[in-house]
């Protein structure tokens, strides 16, 4: 059949008025979804739900990837955060068959990367499905924490056995192979960040906690040093701010993310405890706090950090630990909140936590333990014994 010049005019004005037609009635072809979609692997433990929070505040949909166990009904009842059920460590059959079927997504956060095994299986794994990988790593990746101010140049520990998996005893080392695997699986589009201790809601080692939770009981509180060794730590919600604004600004290569941005010092944490145990309990003893030097706390056998949660004396091989710099992370927006919210927050969380939680604290010194070293040091101090 011939189509003459009036035939196709007629047949094109009707094409068009037939397109027109379906927009103007409301019946539009549906658009595509371009809503950013994250996924993270881990997602229910300390970090993972505050990265979710930060991606949902946004707007974004969530994929987690994680073997179901920790807290696995935390976001059944959100449609948009999905999970795919597997282990990182040989099983991961759900990532894959989501891959392969074109699932992709704008960014992946790795929460729960120890073993550089495993980093580098999801992340070549993920390689095709995402433009960035976001790896949390640690400020414990250095070799030198002697060395005050150190920022991302600073030399990187190392193992001898890259294959020896031992966390404990080379978390550091670990860690630093963890982020060579991951930018060589995604060369040019990882994300590394290294904070230093994460603390606030949720924290499941109770370090930081131990502090507003013990001026919450009142009475004579134990603290180390003078007052005036530095601390550095990062809120749990400012690391997840953080995690957020690097996938939506692009932001990639390495970053120390410790802070506050100004120096901090341990009697500034403890103040900041005391007022959030003003403000939210009721009753409790008068509150009055003795600072012990660090030398009779070693003689004593109470160790820093884990006895003495968040501290480590300012002094010798650790004299660089809590002084790090975070320049660069804080150019590209990383802000901390105040210690006074971090530390409202903390005791807000840990109050609503059962009897028996709160009865077994991960770290600090008991009541006995603390009231044995408290009756040492006033005999001491009464003997007339130099501090």
């Amino acid at each position: 059949m011939r189509l003459t010049r009036r035939d196709f005019l007629g047949t094109s004005a009707t094409l068009g008025a037939l397109a027109a037609l379906p927009r103007a009635q409301g019946f539009a072809p549906p658009k595509r979804d371009t809503t950013p979609r994250v996924l993270i692997l881990g997602g229910t433990g300390f970090l993972g739900p505050h990265v979710v929070a930060a991606c949902k505040a946004r707007g974004w949909k969530l994929t987690l990837f994680n073997r179901g166990k920790r807290n696995p009904r935390l976001f059944s009842a959100d449609e948009d955060v999905e999970t795919l059920l597997g282990d990182r460590d040989g099983q991961l059959e759900a990532l894959a068959e989501a891959v392969a079927a074109g699932r992709r997504w704008h960014a992946v956060v790795d929460t729960s990367g120890y073993v550089p095994r495993s980093v580098k299986d999801s992340a070549t794994l993920l390689a095709s499905a995402t433009t960035q990988y976001v790896f949390i790593s640690t400020v414990s990746v250095y070799a030198d924490s002697a060395t005050e101010g150190q920022d991302e140049s600073g030399v990187l520990a190392t193992i001898e056995d890259e294959t020896n998996e031992d966390v404990n005893a080379n978390y550091g080392a670990l860690k630093a192979l963890c982020e060579q695997a991951a930018e060589a699986a995604c060369p040019g589009k990882t994300s590394n960040l290294r904070p230093g201790l994460i603390v606030g809601p949720g924290d499941p080692t109770d370090r930081y906690t131990y502090w507003p939770a013990r001026l919450a009981r009142g009475g004579e509180v134990l603290a180390p040093g003078s007052g005036d060794d530095p601390l550095q730590y990062i809120d749990v919600r400012d690391l997840a701010e953080f995690v957020a604004r690097c996938i939506a600004e692009r932001i990639m290569g390495t970053f120390n993310t410790n802070g506050p941005a100004r120096r901090h010092v341990m009697r500034e944490l403890v103040d900041a405890c005391e007022g959030a145990a003003q403000a939210l309990t009721k009753e409790r003893p008068a509150t009055s706090v003795t600072w012990v030097p660090s030398d009779f706390l070693t003689a004593q056998n109470v160790a820093a950090w884990q006895d003495m949660p968040v501290w480590i004396p300012y002094e010798g091989d650790s004299k660089g630990f809590h002084t790090m710099r975070s320049d660069k992370a804080i150019a590209r927006g990383l802000t901390f909140r105040s210690a006074a919210d971090t530390a409202n927050s903390t005791l807000l969380w840990w109050m609503v936590q059962s009897p028996e939680r709160r009865a077994k604290p991960k770290a600090g010194l008991s009541s006995e333990r603390e009231a044995e070293v408290l009756a040492a040091w006033k005999a001491r101090s009464a003997a007339g014994a130099p501090h």
